[in-house]
């Protein structure tokens, strides 16, 4: 059941694709971001940085210290109502 749990929605990656990864190639948190493309997505890992973090740090030898994610936000943020408005 856990494997197929999706940690990033926007690119959705599982948490199987996360830890066959890691494994194989024993990645750090930004080389199983770059392999995976986890958030890499619409919200720019907001949501799935952390956890992505966490699981570089389990599976890896590397401290937690060391590999965290550089967060980028949106360079404007807009509102859902002009993302989807009608511009006719």
């Amino acid at each position: 059941m856990t494997e197929n749990m999706i940690i990033c929605r926007c690119e959705e990656v599982t948490y199987k694709a996360l830890v066959e990864t890691a494994n194989q190639y024993n990645c750090s948190a930004r080389e199983l971001k770059l392999r995976t493309r986890a958030g890499m997505g619409y919200c720019g890992g907001r949501t799935c940085r952390h956890m992505v973090d966490k699981m570089a740090a389990d599976l890896t030898i590397t401290k937690q210290t060391d590999i965290t994610l550089k967060y980028q936000p949106p360079i404007r943020p807009i509102s859902f109502g002009h993302l989807g408005a009608d511009e006719s």
